[in-house]
């Protein structure tokens, strides 16, 4: 019975485990019961007669790694055996799925991921057998070694904590906690900061951890100059361990978000500073004037704002919520002590800070008071600077000026300021002049703004005339047309005119013309009775003279008394440099008043001067022409006169009778046409005279120039070749060789014009050679013929080996007609051994050899050289061996061998298709005999194609898998196994084809026996790799306990074919394992959710769950119990990859243990697990094997039928009684018997022969009266014991516990009879007049008897 104590009393269906009961009381029960018990004593008996001792385990307990690798090897199963019999290993249990054993090493490997901290601790049921005696088993423990497989876990995430931004440094602020699952070191936690959000460097050391996890402040914080948040990234690391054999840290992150909190600690600050208004004076109480605003800096906690005046002031006042500022009292601009008024503005928060203070701000407001137009312009008596307006204006002023002052003279001893107190615009005024002599003067300036000096000044002079009027009275108007009402003042001036000296001296005329000769003497008297006169008397009317500018004193002179003028210095009058001088006659009165005339003297002209010849004269003229060029000359000397009139000649010189000049025009010319080559060379062209030039004046004045006519030089002179003929020789091969020179000279003497070109003319096979010029000296080159470095002389490729060259001497000079002249070059080609070898084509063409070819010759290499006594000789320069497209090393080395006169050898008879498919040898040819060039030939390359032949097997490829079939749920075609193989030759050779050669059975107990046509093998390919898949070629025997062994053969497809073998092993899952899953659901709800169940069911057991049967239980015996809860059973299989499987009890722990899955298969409806129904092996068969093997001893089959006799005497008691009773009614019909209702346990449902009656409609309530046996055997072997957790009504009380089901039932009845007592009671013998009938069973067997 299985109990599931953790399924929760609020679920509405229960798991109970169904097992089968087979009834010891129970007839049927009771033959197989003993059937077993007497195997079991043969096996018993059989070892004692041997003395053959069973195996011992020699283990209690094994550690493994948790990081073990699955496949790895996990332990060993060890035991031992006194009889030194062979060992057979097997493993199971619920954790036996974790690992998978060799049957016959014990050798253990890891079939699943362990995990410590999951499962710490395994239990498995390790068993072993020599298979003589009963297998051995025993509870294993496997310790799971923990490994460093997990990094520090935070919890509680996520992290976050608010912070004033007020918290002291060293305040901790939070503290974060991981946990490594680990254990020892591995589980130690470190903690550390790896970085901080903002990067900022001052945000990277505000924090430190401590190592219990604690976050620490390490300094201020600041809502409003540093980050409103942080976020830390922080690092946990455990202590290290062991993992896959290194040693590992491991680490993970978390992020802590840290918000600062604001705090009232700031104190207001103003916005839009600074402030500044302006409000006009004599504007209304209250006008508003600006509003200052505060704000609280703090971001976070802002307080109301309030707002007062610190300075007293009663001119204006702020509001204390708005600050707003306002006009308090009247303003007066004029009466403040300045226009701008200069408030301090305090505002502070509502509330305290936290430093229990008042936090408060000041600002300066400047108001200007504008102006307003309400003052009129006054008049001051003082000066600008220092005039003080509150003292009062003036109405009178006086001053005086002297008669006859000039125009805008100002009238002195006059102070006045005009002052209008107003401001800008409103300042301006305007001034004017009235009253009787207002025509004579006026008024500067005559608009002023705010303050001005004021002048009187002089406007008609004539009529300030002392003789006329002594005093003149003006009045000065001040007018401020912006103020109509209050608009003038007005000022009187009184002015006093003064006597002056008022006429001056005159002369007779303005102006007088003087002459005087150039060069005069000191004292030349110039102008004679020059005098003015003056008609003031005494002092006014005495007069003197003087010269003006001063300038004109360093050449003239004048008598102060008399006005005479004289030379001063006659060595400054020169008439070339002057002609004129202009000077004034100043005469001046005893009052200082002057008169003046101006004198124009004009120097007459003397021949002082040479003539000028203008410019210099380097004439350029081309050979062949007439020279000619204008001599230009001029003399200062007045013109029109002898002293300026010119003449040139020719002075005497080398070149002078080559030339002639006009005397009057100066026009030189050559007399013939010139000739540079005429010329000295060292003279370079270059012809000189001399010119002279004089005048005709007393005394004659000369001048000479040089001129220089150059002879251009122009191309008038062809080349000339020298050391004609020319012949030269050149060997083969040698590019850009020098192979001769040309020489050529020209006539003209400058480089532009002798300058020699040599050229090659096309043709004559001028293409392969170069013509270099060279200068040699003036008018004398060279040409040096070349071979082109491009081209090589080919002697064997020229036919004939000569060439006959043209050479062009050509006269470069620009701007004349090329000159060319032209000479013949002979060269002749020598021949050399100058070709290198070139390996012929078809001799490098693939050749193929088969492997394992016998040493010989196999190709030969040919080259030829079109050099004549060439000697050829073959080497090899490299070997490359090749498998497929990859190298394959140096294995093919040695094979080949390239011998000199290129024939090619195989040397090795080991050649291998398999290691090496083609070689590749790179070769060249050599010339011995090259002279010059290259010897060696370009290299080549010969592949040597190696020929496979069938000379391997297929090779089965290793695989750890292990293979497992259910037969009950294998169809036909269904793939159970697999095998891999490859065979190392080429196409056919290496295809491989499967074949299965055998099948044997191993049961687990008997004898092993042979089977056909159980399995097939189907062949595919993957790549280089073939595939056997080994297929169920017909139905499988679902009782059978054991495992198929299964010769499989590989062949491949070469003539003749290699073949080889392999055993693959497939472990069958027999109907014992079937598990019975009874569902509170209809079929086709089941088969709906069969995904979901499967799924559940493979999460509970992490095995592959075989699905063989859904089917209503109303189809089975079962269901004929009133106590039958389930409408619907799914009967599956759980199998592992190691061949292990799960039973119904194992199955059941594993659900419990599933919260999840248990939960899910009880949503779907899951009432029952228990075992399938299983279809049990032919025992008879077995019993008979067994009695024949009695028989080979009379001692040990006396003792065994003594003790079977004697165990089954009870049964064969029964069984005789059966017989007499189917004696006594074998003479009575199927028609003399009463009908009656069918009896459960009857052979009409159960096919097992366990009642001899059969389909026969019996009367129950008949007794037949000779069972003596209790009626607790009438229970039928196939009686369900079915263990059912009977489910309460809503809201009913839970059962205490399992109750029992089916045989309680039958227990719980009277009485009951025994089926063939009530057959015989129904059917009394003796009446003939009921038809009589035999009948046979043919289920009966020896046990029966």
């Amino acid at each position: 019975m299985i109990d599931l104590p953790n399924v929760s009393r609020s679920q509405r269906s229960a798991v109970v485990s169904e097992r089968r009961c087979q009834a010891a009381s129970g007839a049927g029960a009771g033959r197989m019961a003993w059937a077993s018990l007497l195997l079991l004593l043969l096996q018993l008996l059989l070892g004692a007669v041997s003395g053959n001792t069973a195996p011992s385990f020699n283990m209690t307990i094994v550690y493994v790694a948790e990081d073990l690798p699955v496949g790895d090897v996990a332990f060993q199963l060890t035991a031992v055996d006194a009889d030194g019999d062979s060992l057979y290993y097997s493993m199971s249990g619920q954790d036996a799925y974790y690992f998978t054993v060799s049957s016959t090493t014990g050798q253990v490997r890891l079939a699943a991921a362990l995990d410590r901290e999951a499962n710490p601790k395994l239990i498995v049921t390790i068993t072993v057998t020599d298979q003589v005696n009963t297998p051995v088993s025993r509870k294993l423990p496997i310790i799971v070694v923990d490994r460093n497989d997990n990094p520090p876990i935070f919890q509680a995430q996520p992290y976050s904590v608010s912070v004033p931004e007020t918290c002291p440094i060293g305040s901790s602020i939070y503290t974060v906690l991981a946990k490594d699952a680990d254990e020892g070191n591995a589980s130690r936690v470190q903690y550390e900061i790896t970085s901080v959000t903002p990067t900022e460097a001052f945000a990277q050391r505000l924090f430190y951890l401590l190592q219990n996890g604690t976050v620490v402040l390490n300094g201020s914080l600041s809502y409003n100059n540093r980050s409103t948040s942080y976020q830390l990234r922080l690092s946990a690391t455990d202590g290290g361990g062991l993992l896959h054999n290194e040693i590992v840290y491991q680490s993970s992150a978390a992020y802590l978000s840290v918000d600062v909190e604001d705090k009232p600690d700031l104190a207001p600050q103003f916005l839009n500073e600074p402030y500044v208004a302006s409000v006009p004076e004599n504007c209304p109480l209250g006008t508003s004037v600006l509003t200052v605003s505060a704000i609280d800096r703090d971001k976070g906690v802002n307080y109301a704002i309030n707002y007062s005046l610190i300075s007293a002031s009663s001119l204006f006042a702020i509001n204390l919520t708005t600050g707003t500022i306002t006009v308090h009292s009247a303003l007066d601009r004029e009466q403040l002590p300045s226009e701008e008024v200069l408030l301090e503005v305090l505002a502070q928060e509502e509330k305290l800070d936290i430093y229990s203070q008042v936090a408060q701000a000041s600002a300066t407001v400047t108001i200007q008071v504008t102006d307003v137009n309400d003052n009129t312009p006054q008049f001051y008596q003082c000066e600008l600077l220092p005039c003080d307006f509150a003292a009062g204006p003036q109405s009178s002023f006086s001053g005086s000026i002297e008669e006859h002052s000039s125009a805008r003279g100002p009238v002195g001893g006059l102070h006045i300021v005009a002052h209008d107190a107003d401001k800008g615009s409103n300042g301006t005024f305007e001034l004017r002049l009235q009253g009787p002599d207002a025509a004579s003067f006026s008024v500067s300036p005559t608009r002023l703004t705010g303050t001005g000096e004021v002048q009187v000044l002089v406007k008609d002079p004539s009529t300030v005339d002392y003789e006329r009027l002594r005093v003149m009275t003006v009045e000065i108007v001040a007018n401020d047309t912006g103020n109509p009402r209050n608009c003038c003042s007005i000022a009187t001036v009184t002015i006093r005119v003064l006597d002056i000296n008022d006429h001056s001296p005159t002369f007779e005329q303005s102006v007088y013309r003087l002459q005087v000769l150039e060069n005069s003497p000191p004292g030349t008297v110039v102008s004679h009775n020059i005098t003015a006169t003056d008609p003031d008397s005494e002092d006014f009317g005495r007069i003197t003279y003087r010269l003006l500018p001063e300038s004109i004193l360093d050449v003239f002179t004048v008598n102060a008394s008399s006005g005479e003028v004289q030379v001063r210095n006659g060595s400054l009058l020169d008439r070339e440099t002057r002609s004129v001088y202009y000077a004034t006659l100043q005469a001046v009165d005893g009052g200082n008043m002057t008169g003046s005339t101006l004198l124009e003297i004009t120097l007459e002209d003397s021949n002082d001067n040479a003539p000028i010849i203008s410019g210099s004269y380097n004439v350029f003229v081309s050979e062949g022409q007439n020279a000619s060029v204008q001599i230009q000359a001029f003399d200062n000397d007045e013109p029109g006169t002898n002293n300026s009139r010119l003449r040139f000649q020719l002075e005497p010189g080398p070149y002078s009778a080559n030339f002639t000049i006009a005397p009057d025009t100066g026009v030189l010319c050559s007399r013939e046409v010139l000739d540079r080559e005429a010329i000295s060379l060292a003279l370079q062209g270059k012809l000189g005279v001399t010119v002279r030039v004089h005048d005709l004046g007393v005394p004659q004045q000369n001048s000479f120039v040089n001129v220089t006519i150059t002879v251009e030089d122009v191309n008038d002179n062809a080349p000339v070749f020298l050391n004609e003929p020319y012949a030269f020789s050149v060997r083969e091969g040698l590019a850009g060789a020098l192979v001769g020179s040309v020489e050529a000279t020209d006539g003209d003497q400058t480089e532009v014009h002798h300058r020699i070109s040599f050229q090659l003319v096309s043709g004559g096979g001028s293409g392969g050679f170069l013509l270099r010029s060279a200068r040699l000296g003036p008018g004398h080159y060279q040409g040096n013929l070349s071979l082109d470095p491009g081209v090589a002389l080919d002697y064997e490729q020229l036919s004939p080996p000569h060439f006959a060259l043209t050479v062009q001497a050509e006269n470069t000079g620009t701007g004349d007609e090329l000159d060319a002249v032209a000479a013949t070059v002979q060269v002749q080609v020598l021949d050399v051994n100058d070709e290198a070898p070139a390996l012929v084509p078809a001799s490098l063409r693939d050749v193929s050899v088969a492997e394992g070819s016998a040493p010989g010759l196999l190709t030969t290499v040919r080259a030829s050289d079109p050099d004549a006594g060439h000697a050829l000789r073959f080497e090899a320069l490299a070997t490359a061996c090749h498998k497929g497209a990859e190298p394959a090393g140096q294995v093919c080395w040695g094979w080949f061998e390239l011998a000199p006169n290129g024939s090619i050898f195989v040397t090795s008879p080991h050649l291998d298709y398999e290691a090496c498919d083609a070689a590749t040898i790179t070769l060249r040819a050599e010339d011995t005999r090259t002279e010059e060039g290259e010897p060696y030939s370009a290299n080549g390359t010969l592949r040597i194609l190696i020929e496979d032949v069938n000379d391997n097997s297929p090779e089965f490829l290793p695989t750890n898998d292990t293979f497992v079939v259910v037969p009950e749920v294998a169809p036909v075609d269904l793939p159970v196994a697999v095998v891999k193989a490859t065979d190392a030759d080429s196409e056919i050779r290496g295809a491989v084809t499967f074949a299965i050669t055998g099948v044997t059975f191993l049961p687990d107990n008997g004898p092993n026996h042979t089977l056909n046509s159980i399995f097939k093998v189907a062949t595919a390919a993957e790549g280089n790799v073939f595939i056997g898949s080994i297929q169920v070629a017909s139905s499988l025997d679902g009782s059978l306990k054991g495992r198929y062994q299964v010769a499989v053969e590989a062949r491949d497809g070469g003539s003749p074919s290699r073949h080889s073998s392999a055993v693959v092993l497939i472990f069958t899952v027999d109907q014992s394992y079937r598990v019975r899953l009874v569902f509170s659901a209809s079929v086709s709800e089941v088969q709906s959710n069969a995904e979901r169940i499967k799924a559940a069911l493979t999460m509970a057991t992490r095995a592959t769950v075989y699905l063989a049967s859904i089917q209503s239980t109303t189809d089975t015996p079962q269901a004929k119990s009133a106590r039958a809860q389930g409408t619907c059973a799914m009967e599956v299989y759980f199998v592992y990859s190691n061949g292990t499987a799960l039973g119904a009890n194992q199955l059941s722990i594993l659900v419990q243990s599933h919260q999840q899955a248990l939960t899910e298969l009880l949503q779907l409806g899951l009432t029952i697990i228990g075992p399938g129904a299983v279809l049990e092996p032919n025992k008879e068969n077995e019993l008979i094997g067994v009695i024949a093997g009695l028989a080979a001893g009379l001692v040990l089959l006396l003792l065994v039928m003594t003790l079977a006799l004697v165990a089954t005497s009870r049964s064969y008691r029964r069984k005789v009684k059966a017989m007499k009773a189917l004696k006594a009614v074998s003479t009575l019909s199927a028609s003399a018997a009463p009908l009656a209702p069918a009896i459960p346990g009857t052979n009409k449902y159960n096919a097992e022969g366990a009642n001899p009656v059969l389909n026969l409609i019996l009367d129950t309530p008949t007794d037949l009266g000779f069972d003596e046996d209790t009626c607790s055997e009438a229970t039928s072997v196939n009686s369900l014991d079915e263990n059912m957790v009977e489910l309460p009504a809503e809201g009913g009380p839970f059962p205490p516990g399992l109750q029992l089901g089916r045989a309680a039932a039958l227990a719980q009845q009277g009485s009951c009879e025994e089926p063939l007592a009530a057959v015989l009671q129904g059917h009394p013998p003796g009446d003939p007049s009921k038809p009589t009938f035999t009948f046979s069973n043919p289920c009966l067997d020896t046990t029966d008897l």
